[in-house]
């Protein structure tokens, strides 16, 4: 069966890591699946981003769409994205049959202090004024599938995660 796992979190939460982490234990245990790496995919999709309200609303719209096709193909998908408004991940719950929403909850003092490309110091100087989570909000999931910490040990995270999946009966 495939499904669709979206990351979602404050800049430098931990995303990344984490799907990583997920990608590497589904293939030790014999499970293919497509991460969708948002940073990656905005190369492609915005090359020049301008983090525009509306510019972000399609780029996520485009990638919930990809990753719809693809579970849709019955290929398991990872997904990690910032995707700040609940608007952005709810569109995507509806778009997508088997959608889990993981929380990557990291307190923001973290997410600032690992920041690998410095958009937190960009924020704070005025030369990233669309930062979600400083210059723009970020709306913390409601009710998401799961709450994972972004600050502890990727192992305990992608543990109950993966135990979250096999209960569902989605391995």
């Amino acid at each position: 069966m495939s499904w669709v796992v979206w990351f979602t979190g404050r800049p430098a939460a931990g995303k990344t890591t984490l799907a990583r982490a997920l990608k590497e234990l589904a293939a030790d245990r014999g499970v293919a699946l497509v991460h969708l790496e948002s940073d990656s995919l905005r190369r492609i999709l915005t090359p020049q981003p301008t983090y525009a309200a509306e510019e972000r609303d399609r780029f996520y719209e485009m990638v919930a769409a990809l990753a719809a096709l693809l579970a849709g193909q019955g290929i398991p998908v990872i997904v990690d994205a910032t995707s700040p408004r609940r608007a952005h991940r709810g569109s995507a719950r509806r778009r997508i049959p088997v959608f889990l929403e993981v929380f990557v909850d990291t307190p923001p003092e973290v997410c600032e202090r690992r920041d690998p490309k410095g958009l937190y110091r960009a924020a704070r100087s005025g030369d990233a004024p669309h930062l979600p989570g400083m210059g723009e909000p970020y709306e913390e999931p409601l009710r998401p599938d799961l709450v994972v910490s972004g600050a502890g040990a990727p192992e305990e995270a992608i543990g109950s995660l993966w135990r979250l999946l096999h209960d569902r009966g989605l391995l």
